[in-house]
């Protein structure tokens, strides 16, 4: 079970950074809205990355990382599994604020520009944020892969007890 749950684990870190580095791409190269069914076009396909690779990746590898802590003993007093959690839960919480909602509503608000439902004007205010959202997010990720590879000892200490008599009369 924990070569199995460290593979979806895994997969699914690829497939998160995979659609990150896609997103980012994809931001590089937005059209202007006065293109807008260039631009339309591209958020839609942005919408469908975040929609279908970027958050189900990031649910597997959230899910399979916390399932791999609690079923390891040897992850309970790991000081940098229980860091990998709590910037995992973090970039769960900002890919949906940051980066699901905002790419599928941009989408949605193109696709009505298009049909005159939406003025276009209104358009693309969203693309700095997304941008410096997805760079961060994808800074932690890369953090989190450190962590996972190099594992440092991250633990707390514990209480010290008073030193032995040799230590003592050694002095």
């Amino acid at each position: 079970m924990r070569r199995f749950l460290k593979f979806l684990h895994t997969m699914g870190a690829i497939g998160l950074m995979g659609a990150m580095a896609s997103l980012l791409v994809m931001l590089s190269v937005m059209p202007p809205t006065s293109s807008l069914a260039a631009y339309a076009a591209m958020r839609g396909a942005m919408g469908a990355i975040a929609t279908w690779i970027f958050f189900p990746s990031l649910g597997l590898t959230l899910v399979a990382g916390l399932l791999a802590i609690a079923m390891t003993r040897g992850f309970h007093n790991a000081g940098w599994a229980w860091l990998k959690a709590a910037t995992g839960i973090l970039v769960f919480e900002s890919g949906f604020v940051g980066v699901l909602g905002p790419m599928q509503q941009e989408a949605e608000r193109s696709a009505a520009a298009l049909v005159g439902k939406v003025n276009p004007a209104t358009l693309a205010q969203s693309l700095g944020p997304e941008r410096n959202t997805l760079w961060v997010l994808l800074a932690i990720a890369a953090i989190n892969v450190v962590l996972g590879i190099w594992r440092p000892r991250l633990m707390r200490q514990a209480a010290s007890s008073p030193p032995d008599e040799a230590e003592t009369t050694s002095s």
